[in-house]
């Protein structure tokens, strides 16, 4: 690499060079091992003699900054380590600050999800050990050969055709989402979708209604816009309806599969929402994050398919289904928005990676994901019927399990008295890691209770960890 030199010819070219090094090895920027610039490669550079840069140089290996490897060149000194200095640009706070919105709002820790607990039952995880990833190599790979013989330029914002016309199809057979290919925005997961329809729909002060308890990162997500985020009570039929707040604008809701709690909402509070938002000029979001891991009951009909009024934007993500990492979801947006969302699209990050999307749907149509969400089906319906009879036998005294026919979770109730987060506090203690209801509630008065992920346990540990968990309740110092 090339290291950046900037000299000022009034000064002494030399001294003016080893300082910029120096610092350079001291705040990290260049590390232990990494070669100098040949000697004469940046005198050239700078235009200056090559003894101005050999003396730096020398001074520098003289100094235990660098070493000379004979016939290799000049190195940063293997086994340095300084530490950053106060007072770099890189130590300390700066006169810029955010506007104050931001200092509200929680972000993930850096080590989000990643100090995995030796029996993970958290959310949102899927099981990634069991994807094709051979399979997804090789598609990977044709299309990554296939994007360095093209033209290299940027694609449509709204993603590429050939993968919005699988998608359709896709939805269309698993979801019976009603869909074009026109109608299809790809995006970079669930979070981006909702972050473009909020910045083509909301003013600064507009109300958005979320579920209570609900998923926390839309709620920042719809925040950092500028709005007015109202938590709306649910029961065993969903969100309650009479609830909205009639100012509100957009109402955020996962009627499929409501999380965490996992109920569906019934069909007539899905006619009832869309009657209310029709009513009041509002656009209803249904996220569908996990739709297609159905293990009982009536398949549930999308919000989407039953609107008449171009009401609804359909979001939903591929984490679920494949990897997470792979950050790949989209919408389905009525006519009326479609042009806003793909220029809001374009403007955020122009598109999403293309050889991703190619790949994606090489995935879809050579029937790979049928196949893949078909096995996990059966891996998760396991998982899920081996937990729910845990519960049911075992913890019948300090447990009562949420109804759930679908998803990669269940919920259920704490008995009074007990302290849902100081139960996963001890749980995680001895290698059980899950969260408490109150994670996602607004209203901290809401119910309590535990929610119990099953797509990262293998099906041959749950019973340890259920094991585990009961001797955490049946041991409460302090409660």
């Amino acid at each position: 690499m090339d290291f950046h030199v900037t000299l000022n010819r009034g000064g002494d070219l030399g001294g003016q060079i080893y300082r910029q090094i120096r610092a350079a090895v001291l705040d990290g920027r260049l590390r232990p091992g990494e070669p100098l610039s040949p000697s004469r490669e940046l005198a050239q550079r700078l235009a200056v003699s090559r003894n101005t840069v050999t003396g730096v140089y020398d001074r520098l290996v003289a100094e235990g900054f660098a070493e000379s490897r004979v016939g290799a060149g000049t190195f940063v000194r293997a086994g340095v380590s300084v530490p950053r200095r106060p007072g770099t640009p890189f130590a300390g706070t700066v006169g810029v600050r955010p506007v104050p919105m931001w200092s509200r709002i929680q972000a993930p820790r850096p080590d989000f999800l990643s100090d995995d607990p030796e029996y993970d039952l958290r959310t949102g995880i899927p099981d990634v050990r069991l994807f094709p990833y051979e399979a997804w190599r090789r598609l990977i790979t044709r299309e990554l050969r296939a994007s360095a013989m093209g033209t290299g330029m940027h694609s449509d914002p709204a993603g590429l055709p050939r993968l919005r016309a699988s998608i359709a199809r896709h939805v269309g057979v698993s979801r019976g989402v009603r869909a074009t290919p026109e109608d299809l925005i790809v995006t970079q997961g669930i979070q981006q979708a909702l972050d473009l329809v909020g910045r083509v729909l909301l003013r600064p002060g507009d109300c958005v209604a979320v579920e209570d308890p609900g998923y926390p990162a839309p709620r920042e997500l719809f925040r950092a816009l500028g709005a007015e985020v109202v938590g709306v009570r649910v029961d065993a039929e969903g969100l309650l309806v009479d609830a909205l707040p009639s100012r509100a604008r957009i109402v955020y809701v996962t009627p499929s599969h409501q999380f965490p709690l996992g109920m569906p909402m019934s069909l007539e509070r899905r006619l009832a929402l869309l009657d209310w938002a029709a009513s009041r000029d509002a656009v209803v979001i249904e996220d569908d994050y996990d739709t297609e891991f159905r293990y009982g009951g009536r398949p549930i009909e999308p919000l989407q398919s039953l609107d008449a009024s171009g009401r609804v934007v359909y979001v939903g993500t591929f984490s679920k289904v494949m990897l997470p990492v792979l950050r790949l979801g989209f919408m389905v947006a009525p006519a009326s928005l479609r042009h806003a969302l793909r220029t809001a699209k374009f403007v955020t990050d122009w598109h999403s990676p293309q050889p991703t999307q190619a790949a994606l749907a090489g995935f879809i149509d050579e029937a790979l994901l049928a196949r893949h969400v078909r096995r996990m089906r059966r891996e998760y319906q396991a998982r899920h019927e081996r937990i729910a009879t845990r519960l049911a036998q075992d913890f019948g005294d300090t447990l009562t399990l949420v109804p759930s026919a679908a998803g990669l979770h269940l919920a259920a109730w704490t008995a009074p008295g007990l302290d849902a987060r100081a139960i996963t506090r001890r749980a995680r203690s001895r290698g059980v890691g899950l969260y408490p209801l109150s994670r996602f509630q607004m209203d901290q008065g809401l119910p309590d209770g535990l929610v119990f992920g099953y797509g990262a346990i293998p099906l041959s540990a749950i019973d340890e960890a259920l094991d585990l968990l009961r001797t955490v309740l049946e041991d409460r110092p302090g409660e």
